[in-house]
C-alpha cells in the first residue's frame, strides 16, 4: 500500500491524497486544497519550527526520548571517549572518519591558518574593554568577510574549502583576543607547535612565558566540550546559518548571524543561568527549599529540561564525569555540591520525572568552565568556537541541497484592510 494520507477538507467535501515520506507531507502540497478558484490554497501555521522539519540533513541525529546524540551515525559517547575535535570536525564537514593521512593532512591546514590580519587588533582596540566577548566574535566574524571577498563565490566547491579551514583554524585565536582585551593583556599569537585545544588555552593564559604547555588534563577536558558541542541538529543558531546562507551570503556573516544567535541567553547563556541558580542557592541545605519554591511556581530549576531531550541528555553524562577530573586539578568548585544534590533530589521528585525534566549539556559545563577560569560571558564564545564547526556543515550541506532556496516563510496577515490615507491635519487624536 502506498504512504499516502487522505485528507477530507470539510468546508467543501472534496478529498485529497498527500504524499507521505520520512513522516511527513510537504507543506507545498497542502496548497491545492481550496475553497475556490481564486483560494490561495491552505497553508501550516507552525510558530518557531515546533514540528516543521526544515531540510533534509545526515549530519546530526537525535532522539530525544531516548537520549541518543550521533554524529554520522557515530554515538556521541564513543566520540568523546575516542576522538578529538578536529578529527570531529572533518567527520562533520566530510562524512565520514579521516584516515590517517586525511587527518596528518587536516591538522596541518588548520594549524598554519591560526593567524589573523594585523588590522584585527586595531579593530578590536576600538571595543571599549568591558565589551561583552560574544559581541566582538560576533563582529569578527562579519569584519573577516571584508578581509576576504573571494569567499562570496559560494559555489565553488575549492572556495568553500579555503575558506571552510580559516574559519575553523582562526575561531580560537578570535575568541583568545577577545578575552585578552576583556582583561587588558597584550594579544598571544598561536603556537603552532601545540594541539587545536592547547594552543587556545595558551593563547589564553599565556603570561610572558616563552613556552606554555598546558595540563592535559584540562587540554583534554576543553576537547571533549568542543567535541561535544561541535552540532546538535536545526538547533536556532544552526538555523540562522542555513536562513541567511541560503542568500548565498559568504561564510563568515552566515556564521555572523549563527553567532549571533547563539548570543541570545535563551541559546548560549544557559550555563551562566545555571550558575547564578546555584549562587542563589548558596549552600546545599538550601536546596530542598529550593525545589519547593521551583514546584510552587516561584523558583526556575536552570539546565534541567530541553526543547528536544526528554530524556537524559547523554552530553550531560559525559559533562558529569568530566568534571570531577577538571576539579582534581583545579580545585573543585564549591557550587558542584550543590549541583548534585539538586540533580539528585530532582531525579526522584515525581514532579520533575513525570514532566521529563532531566539535566542538559548546560548544568554541569559551566562549573567547568568556571573552575578553569574563564569569565561567564566566555562561556557562549566557548560554545561557539567548536560549533563553528557544525554551522559549517549545516551551511555547506545546504548548498549542496537542491530542494533548498532563498529562506522565506509565509506569514498570517493579521493587519488592517485596505484603508485610504488621511491628511495629518485631518485625523483625529
Amino acid at each position: 500500500m502506498a504512504d499516502t494520507i487522505t485528507i477530507t477538507d470539510n468546508r467543501t467535501g472534496k478529498q485529497y491524497e498527500l504524499k507521505v515520506t520520512d513522516g511527513t507531507i510537504r507543506a507545498l502540497d497542502l496548497r491545492q486544497i481550496k475553497t475556490s478558484d481564486d483560494d490561495f490554497g491552505l497553508m501550516s501555521y507552525d510558530p518557531a519550527f515546533m514540528n516543521t522539519a526544515s531540510c533534509r540533513s545526515a549530519i546530526t541525529l537525535i532522539d530525544g526520548d531516548k537520549g541518543i546524540l550521533r554524529y554520522r551515525g557515530y554515538p556521541i559517547e564513543q566520540l568523546a571517549e575516542s576522538s578529538n575535535f578536529l578529527e570531529v570536525a572533518w567527520l562533520l564537514l566530510r562524512g565520514e572518519l579521516p584516515t590517517a593521512a586525511q587527518y596528518a593532512d587536516w591538522t596541518h591546514q588548520i594549524t598554519h591558518h591560526t593567524y589573523v590580519h594585523e588590522y584585527l587588533k586595531r579593530a578590536m582596540d576600538g571595543f571599549q574593554h568591558d565589551a561583552h566577548a560574544m559581541g566582538k566574535l560576533t563582529a569578527f566574524l562579519a569584519t573577516l568577510s571584508t578581509f576576504y571577498p573571494k569567499s562570496k563565490a559560494v559555489r565553488d566547491p575549492k572556495v568553500r574549502e579555503e575558506h571552510i579551514v580559516k574559519i575553523i583554524a582562526k575561531m580560537p585565536t578570535i575568541a583568545a583576543w577577545c578575552f585578552r582585551h576583556s582583561v587588558g593583556r597584550p594579544y598571544v599569537y598561536p603556537d603552532n607547535s601545540l594541539s587545536y585545544c592547547g594552543n587556545f588555552i595558551n593563547m589564553l593564559f599565556n603570561i610572558g612565558q616563552p613556552r606554555f604547555d598546558p595540563d592535559p588534563i584540562l587540554e583534554r577536558a576543553l576537547d571533549v566540550l568542543f567535541i561535544l558541542h561541535a552540532d546538535h541538529e536545526q538547533n536556532c543558531s544552526a538555523n540562522a546559518a542555513r536562513a541567511v546562507g541560503s542568500a548565498e551570503t559568504d561564510p563568515y556573516c552566515s556564521l555572523a548571524a549563527a553567532s549571533a544567535a547563539l548570543y541570545g541567553p535563551l541559546h548560549g547563556g544557559a550555563n551562566e543561568a545555571v550558575l547564578r541558580m546555584l549562587g542563589q542557592i548558596g549552600d546545599i541545605k538550601n536546596v530542598p527549599a529550593f525545589i519547593d519554591s521551583c514546584k510552587g511556581g516561584s523558583g526556575r530549576l536552570m539546565g534541567f529540561g530541553h526543547r528536544v531531550y526528554k530524556n537524559y541528555d547523554p552530553r550531560a553524562k559525559i559533562i558529569k564525569e568530566l568534571a570531577h577530573k577538571v576539579f582534581a586539578v583545579t580545585g573543585k568548585n564549591p557550587a558542584l555540591e550543590i549541583a548534585l544534590e539538586l540533580e539528585k533530589i530532582a531525579l526522584n521528585d515525581d514532579y520533575f520525572v513525570k514532566r521529563k525534566l532531566y539535566p542538559n549539556v548546560d548544568f554541569y559545563s559551566g562549573l567547568i568552565y568556571q573552575a578553569m577560569g574563564f569569565p561567564v560571558e566566555m562561556f557562549p564564545v566557548l560554545f561557539a568556537i567548536p560549533r563553528a564547526a557544525g554551522w559549517l556543515a549545516q551551511w555547506q550541506e545546504m548548498l549542496a541541497d537542491n530542494d533548498q532556496k532563498i529562506a522565506r516563510p509565509r506569514q498570517i496577515y493579521t493587519g488592517s484592510d485596505i484603508r485610504d490615507f488621511v491628511a495629518i491635519d485631518k485625523r483625529g487624536a
